[in-house]
């Protein structure tokens, strides 16, 4: 059964940082580009970041420069380092598995999410 289980998020002053990670299991990680999506209240989905299995990442332009996804094999976990954060990037985060080995943004698994809120 694959599973995917986050953590980290919470409340942080505009300026500051957080770490959410995502524990996979149920499938061979390596195998797969993992994603961030996330959405904001009363707003639609928005891609984040995704990274390959070779390790290669992509950003949404709103988040580049200060966000930095990461996967660590060996641990089946994904993460995403976010730094500077602003009040916009207030969301739902959740991670997602990319649906075959190949693929990049279409997706078959999903995290449960984990809120993000960014404000003094």
């Amino acid at each position: 059964e694959v599973q995917l289980v986050q953590s980290g998020g919470g409340l942080v002053q505009p300026g500051g940082s957080l770490r959410l990670s995502c524990a996979a299991s149920g499938f061979t990680f390596i195998d797969y580009a993992m994603s961030w999506v996330r959405q904001a209240p009363g707003r639609g989905l928005e891609w984040v970041s995704l990274i390959k299995s070779s390790g290669d990442t992509g950003y949404a332009h709103s988040v580049k420069g200060r966000f930095a996804i990461s996967r660590d094999n060996a641990k089946n976990t994904l993460y995403l380092q976010m730094n500077s954060l602003k009040p916009e990037d207030t969301a739902v985060y959740y991670c997602a598995k990319s649906n075959i080995p190949g693929n990049l943004r279409e997706y078959d698994y999903w995290g449960q999410g984990t809120q993000v809120t960014v404000s003094l």
